[in-house]
């Protein structure tokens, strides 16, 4: 845990007026790893999953109120810009929270704090934390606040909404035909991870890793899209 990265997120709840239970803030920081190595101690996954509804009723609600003429179709593909895996773990990494977390020696070893997946989750289950904290208003302004930025910016950018699309697109315009998809899927069946990794004309770029295919797939198509833009 670093000075700079806890002194970044209380910054934020000072400068919100948030008063966050302690006891809930270091539950969101715990990843199971780490409870597993210690006698099964209580970790963040119930936390993240309701982080994660109370994530998606605000940034909706935020899409409904402020883009009063769009349909719903690209409101629809405004959410899935900013609530995924891929977006969630950079606000983490705004935050500093992968020095936080409390992590196995395994997850440690292997760069857990700095993976999509950890941080992303550590983000919804501090989410909650707040929530349950100090309640909906507040967890509201907290969400408005790490999220607004990513809300905007995929509002002016029409391939921020959908990257298997804007994937798509940039292949065509370079002649390099449709890209394809290879999947792994891993973990037992209650704990799911599923891998994907993009191929565009016999070049496989590198994967990603969420709960869903469909997510993997959006984030391997934005690494995949960002490679092919620089090259």
């Amino acid at each position: 845990m670093t000075d700079a990265a806890a002194g970044r997120i209380a910054d934020l709840f000072d400068e919100l007026g948030i008063e966050i239970d302690p006891q809930l803030l270091e539950l969101a920081l715990t990843h199971r790893s780490w409870a597993y190595e210690n006698g099964g101690a209580p970790h963040n996954e119930r936390l993240e999953f309701l982080g994660d509804a109370v994530l998606g009723v605000v940034v909706t609600e935020h899409l409904y109120r402020a883009y009063p003429g769009e349909p719903e179709g690209w409101l629809a593909k405004m959410r899935a810009a900013v609530v995924n895996t891929y977006a969630l773990a950079d606000v983490a990494r705004g935050l500093g929270l992968g020095s936080l977390v409390k992590l196995g020696k395994g997850e440690t070893t292997t760069g857990g704090g700095d993976k999509d997946s950890i941080l992303a989750d550590v983000c919804e289950a501090v989410i909650a934390a707040v929530f349950l904290s100090a309640g909906r208003d507040a967890a509201e302004r907290f969400v408005r606040a790490l999220m607004d930025p990513l809300v905007a910016g995929a509002s002016t950018d029409g391939r921020s909404t959908d990257w298997k699309t804007a994937l798509q697109e940039l292949a065509a315009e370079r002649g390099l035909g449709a890209p394809r998809y290879e999947h792994v899927a891993s973990g037992p069946d209650h704990d799911k991870r599923f891998e994907a990794a993009a191929v565009v004309a016999e070049r496989r770029f590198p994967g990603f890793t969420a709960r869903s295919k469909k997510l993997a797939q959006q984030g391997a198509a934005r690494l995949a899209h960002d490679a092919l833009a620089d090259s």
